[in-house]
């Protein structure tokens, strides 16, 4: 019989009473320990629903030597973050997955070199089973403090980083940033257009660098005129300096390959104040397919990645992970976790 609302709260005794085993054998079963019989375990969760008993997580942490938690850890401000619908759709993916798992997820923003070391720190502290890091840069210490912590960790795209060679190579999810770059540019050469612009990200991200050389390829030339390339930081905002400098540089450009959704957005509002239209006169491609592409006036042509997708993708590597390493297989090549790379697939709409 369930205990009643505002009642005493059942206790581990009393799952073990009507298991019918010991107080020691319950909490094993409870919280996974060894040495427990399939029947026996059965019995003690069965007790466990009927009282509905509630596990102590300090009591299982110290059995099972894992936190319940998992560390989140983006490498960009909040305010960036929470104005990018990315990174909103991976969080989503990465916290279905660990929520699926019981597994908690603890968010941490950076906003400044400091607090490199606060987010060092707390890995180093026991207070995470892992870590899952994305949007990191090139020159970023974050990768060498997980592993300086020896907390396993899941990286969200190309590791680009010094380090990175190491063996085994730092296990990540991605999309195939410069096959979805190409067929973008293919398709607006395939429309005719000649004078084609890049809107990169920052270049020292690694998808930012796979989504230019993926322009070069579709061009048939590694060093493209520089007039035609400029830099718009994945942000909006950005987009719209960008198309501007483009314009001013290259007035006869008839077709920009934005690297981002947002970039693109920024770029059309560009377009729109100088009277060029789209597609008539310049035609754009932007690369995510998420919302802001559908809600782009014209709608936009795009690269879709599943980001949701990549998220949940990421967190149960890391599970998979911890799982082996609670096992003793963390280094055993059987069955052990790769990296994955997921399709990049173009989107046509209106903007081309």
């Amino acid at each position: 019989m369930r205990s009643q609302p505002n009642g005493p709260r059942p206790t581990l005794e009393a799952v073990a009473a009507r298991a019918g085993v010991s107080r020691a054998t319950a909490s094993r079963a409870i919280n996974g320990g060894a040495g427990v019989r399939p029947a026996v375990r059965e019995r003690v969760h069965r007790a466990v629903a009927e009282l509905g008993y509630v596990p102590n997580s300090a009591a299982r942490s110290l059995v099972t030597r894992r936190t319940g938690a998992v560390a989140v850890v983006i490498a960009e401000p909040e305010s960036r973050v929470f104005s990018d619908p990315f990174f909103g759709r991976q969080l989503r993916g990465i916290s279905r997955a660990l929520a699926g798992a019981d597994t908690q997820l603890l968010l941490m923003f950076v906003e400044g070199p400091a607090d490199h070391d606060h987010i060092g720190r707390w890995l180093a502290a026991g207070h995470v089973d892992g870590a899952l890091m994305f949007s990191l840069h090139r020159d970023d210490p974050l990768p060498a403090l997980a592993e300086r912590a020896g907390l396993p960790a899941v990286y969200g795209g190309r590791p680009d980083w010094a380090g990175a060679g190491r063996t085994p190579p730092p296990l990540y999810v991605d999309t195939d940033n410069r096959g979805g770059a190409r067929q973008a540019v293919c398709h607006l050469l395939g429309r005719g257009r000649r004078r084609i612009a890049v809107i990169t990200g920052p270049l020292d991200q690694a998808s930012a660098v796979d989504r230019l050389d993926g322009y070069r390829d579709a061009l048939g030339s590694a060093e493209p005129d520089p007039r035609l390339i400029a830099d718009g930081g994945f942000t909006a905002r950005g987009g719209e300096r960008a198309m501007a400098a483009l314009l001013a540089a290259a007035p006869d450009l008839d077709a920009v390959f934005a690297c981002s959704d947002l970039m693109a957005n920024g770029a059309l509002r560009t377009l729109r104040a100088h009277g060029r239209r789209v597609p008539d006169d310049v035609a754009v491609v932007g690369f995510d397919d998420l919302e802001p592409a559908a809600w782009a006036d014209p709608p936009l042509t795009t690269v879709r990645q599943d980001v949701e997708e990549m998220g949940r993708l990421m967190a149960e590597l890391l599970l998979r992970l911890l799982d082996r390493e609670r096992a003793g297989a963390a280094e055993g090549p059987d069955g052990a976790p790769a990296p994955v790379i997921t399709e990049a697939r173009l989107v046509v709409r209106e903007s081309t």
